[in-house]
């Protein structure tokens, strides 16, 4: 996690009236524990303790999972502490996310298990107790989720980049994340400070797009620890629901839909309208400027028809295999962006969709 130097500036600024006490661990594994008296005045507090522990954080998302993937044994056993201080900090619905930041910033192998000293002003690792990593870090991602007015996606990169991409966000894409601004702020920032020697290119895309800032993955390198089942109130549904608004008010362009102009006046084809919908509920399926049938064919599960539920993506094979896409609705129908009439609903159950449906289903 990195925060924004200005931040830091702020923060070491405002130091009054607050003891930190802080073990150092110095050399050939000596461990000296000593008292450092750090003082903090009410913006540095503000900024990481007080306001966040209120219970008012308010959210334009219920984040709703269905658990973790892939956590190490390290990360899991620390599950009680999670609960505690994601109830402290009043939220409670984020465990799973808390958890998967961890097993992402360390898995579970560290003292400063969530990577939060940094969010102190102090240098990386400075804290060597869990729990101590544990509060520090719950506090500080309640903070930038309140900053980011709920949208996880942003707070999860702003936890990397330092909370002044959510400032980026606002500025830049009403207040939203997309993958597109995390490479442009990375870069904008890597160039500011490259000079510094501090950081690397972590990534083979980070190296070819000049991203050196931090992570510009680290959303979906969190996300791919959560099981699926994230929408504004736990399912789907939600995908289907703010699609509709285009069901006789759009055109379908072939090739459209891939910038904000298009997707303004309801310009889409059948992969950019998909891709805008679960971006509408806070899910990320990859760059917008290259989408395609066959980008969005290789996210999530597969399963069989029999198990489709409304949400799922659905694919025709029309000019192509797996051509055309919709988003599954339930009873035999879909939404998507056709050519013959724009974004529509469309029965599968017979006709021209039943006869090119091929079969392919996959959960998001």
């Amino acid at each position: 996690m990195k925060l924004g130097k200005h931040a830091v500036r702020a923060g070491l600024a405002a130091l009054s009236f607050l003891s930190i006490k802080i073990k150092l661990i110095l050399g050939a594994g000596i461990l000296i524990i000593g008292f450092l008296v750090v003082i903090i005045i009410g913006a540095f507090q503000t900024m990481i303790v007080s306001t966040v522990g209120n219970n008012d954080v308010e959210s334009d998302y219920n984040f709703v999972s269905d658990g973790t993937l892939g956590l190490s044994p390290d990360v899991e056993e620390l599950r009680p502490l999670f609960e505690k201080y994601a109830e402290q900090y009043g939220i409670p619905e984020y465990v799973d996310v808390l958890m998967a930041k961890t097993m992402q910033e360390s898995g579970g192998r560290l003292a400063d298990v969530m990577q939060a000293s940094e969010s102190l002003g102090l240098p990386p690792n400075t804290i060597d107790d869990q729990e101590y990593s544990i509060d520090v870090g719950t506090r500080y991602f309640a903070q930038v989720l309140e900053q980011a007015n709920g949208d996880v996606l942003l707070a999860l990169q702003a936890y990397n980049f330092g909370h002044g991409f959510i400032d980026y966000a606002n500025e830049h894409n009403n207040g939203e994340y997309s993958k597109e601004l995390a490479i442009s702020f990375s870069q904008e920032q890597y160039q500011k400070l490259k000079h510094t020697g501090m950081f690397s290119c972590i990534r083979p895309e980070s190296a070819e797009t000049g991203a050196c800032y931090g992570d510009i993955q680290y959303v979906d390198a969190v996300m791919q620890y959560i099981q699926p089942s994230y929408a504004m109130d736990g399912n789907y549904e939600d995908v289907i629901e703010v699609g509709m608004q285009w069901v006789g008010n759009s055109d379908y362009v072939f090739g459209g839909g891939r910038n904000r102009q298009d997707q303004a006046v309801g310009n889409f084809d059948c992969s950019s309208f998909v891709h805008w919908a679960f971006e509408q509920v806070g899910v990320d399926l990859g760059n917008l400027t290259s989408v395609t049938t066959d980008t969005l064919k290789t996210q999530g599960q597969q399963l069989s028809y029999s198990d489709a539920q409304p949400g799922d993506l659905v694919f025709f094979d029309t000019y192509k295999i797996d051509g055309h896409v919709g988003i599954y609705m339930g009873n035999g129908q879909f939404i998507g962006a056709q050519s013959s009439t724009g974004v529509d609903v469309e029965s599968m159950s017979s006709g021209y969709w039943n006869d090119t449906f091929n079969g392919r289903v996959v959960r998001i």
